[in-house]
């Protein structure tokens, strides 16, 4: 498994560059993360993160774009406002787990 360094922190990740252990993440490193894709997290952008981290850790598996709507009641629009481009990949990018069951 490659190992990427980031502002001090050292995590494993697979050959796309998503996280391999979800006890290597941290609220610091998405941040840092996050900067380096031009998002400045706010508490807007926390909330699916915190919702995706939440769920995954229940069900799994890291959910899509249609779970976030159905279960956690965010707005598909607004998550690609946030998350511009392709959200669900980004987001899960962000939070530390694995790249979303349809993601290409």
């Amino acid at each position: 498994m490659p190992t990427n360094t980031l502002n001090g922190r050292t995590f494993e990740v697979n050959h796309e560059g998503f996280l391999t252990n979800r006890d290597q993440w941290s609220p610091e490193l998405a941040e840092d993360l996050a900067a380096l894709i031009g998002i400045a997290m706010d508490e807007a952008h926390w909330r699916p993160i915190r919702f995706m981290r939440e769920d995954s850790a229940t069900t799994g598996v890291t959910p899509t774009l249609r779970r976030m709507q159905r279960v956690g009641g965010f707005d598909v629009k607004e998550l690609f406002a946030l998350f511009p481009g392709k959200p669900a990949k980004k987001m899960a990018w962000l939070a530390g787990l694995p790249k979303p069951v349809g993601c290409v």
